[in-house]
Formats: C-alpha cells, sequence, structure tokens
C-alpha cells in the first residue's frame, strides 16, 4: 500500500493518513511517521527520563506499541498527541523500574562554534539555571511544560497526552511556571534574559 502524502492538499492530515496505513499493515507509513516526528519524540522521552539510552528504548518500544495500537487510533485528534501519549506512557513505565545514569544538559548540548565565548559561557549559565529549575519540577509538571510549550500542543491534547482533565493541565502549567518564575529569580534571572 503506498501512501499519497499529498492527502495534507486535500484537508486530510498526513499523520493520520499514515497511522491508517499502519493499521492495514503498511511498514513503509511506520517509517515515514517516524522520519516525521522521531526526533521530537525521542526529545519529550529524554526529557522525562534524561538518559539518551533510555530514550531511544522508549521511542522503539511506542512505535512498537503505535504498530500494534493503530487500528485503535480513532482520528479524533492530531496523530502527534497520540504519539506523544504513547511515548509519555512507556517514559514514566521506564523510568518506575529503574533508576538510569543520566546524561547532563550541558554534555548533551553542543558548542556552536563560531560563537563568541563570553555569549557562550552567559548562554550556558542560562542554560544550567533553567535546567536545574526545571530539575526540581515534579514529572508531572515537567511534562506539562513540555508538552505545551516545546510540543505545541494545546491544553486539551497535552491533557489527552497525560490522561488527565484539561484543567489539571492548567494548573500544573501555572504551578510550574510560578515555581520557575521564583527559582529563576532568585539565581537572578529575569524572564527577558531567557
Amino acid at each position: 500500500m503506498e501512501i499519497a502524502l499529498s492527502a495534507a492538499g486535500s484537508g486530510v492530515d498526513v499523520d493520520v493518513t499514515l497511522v491508517r496505513g499502519m493499521a492495514a499493515g503498511d511498514e513503509a507509513a511506520l517509517r515515514q511517521l517516524y522520519a516525521r516526528h522521531g526526533r521530537r519524540l525521542f526529545a519529550y522521552a529524554y526529557r522525562i527520563t534524561g538518559s539518551a539510552e533510555v530514550a531511544e528504548e522508549v521511542v522503539q518500544e511506542s512505535l512498537l506499541a503505535a504498530w500494534h495500537g493503530a487500528g485503535r487510533f480513532r482520528g479524533d485528534g492530531r496523530a502527534i498527541a497520540w504519539l506523544l501519549g504513547i511515548v509519555h506512557r512507556q517514559a514514566l513505565n521506564a523510568t518506575r523500574r529503574k533508576q538510569y545514569p543520566t546524561v547532563s544538559l550541558d554534555d548533551a548540548a553542543q558548542p556552536a562554534g563560531d560563537a563568541d565565548p563570553l555569549d557562550h559561557a552567559a548562554s550556558a549559565e542560562r542554560d544550567a539555571a533553567l535546567g536545574a529549575a526545571l530539575a526540581e519540577l515534579s514529572v508531572d509538571h515537567r511534562a506539562a511544560i513540555e508538552l505545551v510549550f516545546y510540543h505545541g500542543l494545546s491544553m486539551a491534547e497535552a491533557a489527552q497526552v497525560c490522561g488527565c482533565p484539561p484543567g489539571t493541565i492548567k494548573s500544573r502549567l501555572s504551578y510550574a511556571k510560578n515555581h520557575l518564575r521564583g527559582i529563576l529569580a532568585r539565581a537572578g534571572l529575569r524572564r527577558e534574559e531567557l
């Protein structure tokens, strides 16, 4: 079965078409979905688990679960929200099973080649402060921030991913933003500097 990626022009979501292809047993649809969203899924899994190795395993397990569950996808929401929900559950399960060694954000960051050393140092300091502040949040609060601000999901979609009501996401975002604001203020950073 060949997936026509021109379906987006006809008003049909390309990702939904790919998920339907997976439900029909089309391995090419799975590869295309991974090509479209693999990095995004990995980034989300990494932020939950804190380990690149575990995040890779989570993405593989999530894609396998998506493959097997594609026939149950109703298509009433965006496919990326459905995929992030699978990754969310797999990542939480992975962190509950074991404590894995983590890689710090500093070690994972790639330094800019031509950047001014002072700018790079200031940027690294801001990133470290933000990373430390985010690390103080619970997994649920970090997930709400990540899904809404990094992945651009609506509160309803984030609620679908986390398996909770939209009001819970709204309150988690409010708490997380206030908590981050306080931590960063104590570190001497203003929101404009981030």
